[in-house]
C-alpha cells in the first residue's frame, strides 16, 4: 500500500508537509494527488514544505520539478520552502538546478512569494 502525503487547503492555496522520506511511489502519487487537488479546487497557489527531508535522490529532485511543472501548466504557482543545506548541496552534486521551481527559506516566505504571484496576474489581468 503506497503512503500518501496530505494536500491541506488554505483559501487558494495548497499545502504540502512532507514528513516522511519519499519513496518512489509515494513521490509519484502526490504528482498524480496534487494535479487533481489543483483541478478540483482551482487553486493558484501550492506551497510544498520539504524541511523534514534530509535525504534526495535525483527522482525525487525531479518529481519537485515535474510538481512545478504541472502545477504551472493547471494555472497556479509552487513553491518549494525549508530546504535543509545538506539537500541544496546534493541537489547541486547531483546537476539538478530544478528550473522552474522556486524556492523560499521558509513557509512564511514561500505565502508571501505566492501572495505575490497572484497580485501581479491580478494586475496583468486588469490591464488586460
Amino acid at each position: 500500500m503506497t503512503t500518501r502525503i496530505p494536500i491541506l487547503q488554505m483559501g487558494r492555496t495548497l499545502l504540502v508537509t512532507i514528513q516522511v522520506d519519499l519513496q518512489d511511489q509515494t513521490a509519484l502519487a502526490l504528482q498524480d494527488d496534487l494535479a487533481n487537488k489543483i483541478q478540483h479546487t482551482g487553486a493558484t497557489g501550492v506551497l510544498i514544505d520539504i524541511s523534514a527531508l534530509e535525504i534526495v535522490d535525483s527522482f525525487i529532485g525531479r518529481m519537485l520539478a515535474g510538481i512545478s511543472s504541472i502545477a504551472r501548466v493547471l494555472g497556479a504557482t509552487s513553491v518549494v520552502v525549508g530546504m535543509q543545506p545538506a539537500v541544496a548541496i546534493t541537489l547541486v552534486e547531483l546537476g539538478l538546478s530544478l528550473h522552474g521551481v522556486r524556492t523560499a527559506l521558509n513557509v512564511e516566505r514561500g505565502l508571501r512569494l505566492l501572495l505575490d504571484s497572484d497580485e501581479e496576474q491580478a494586475h496583468d489581468a486588469d490591464e488586460s
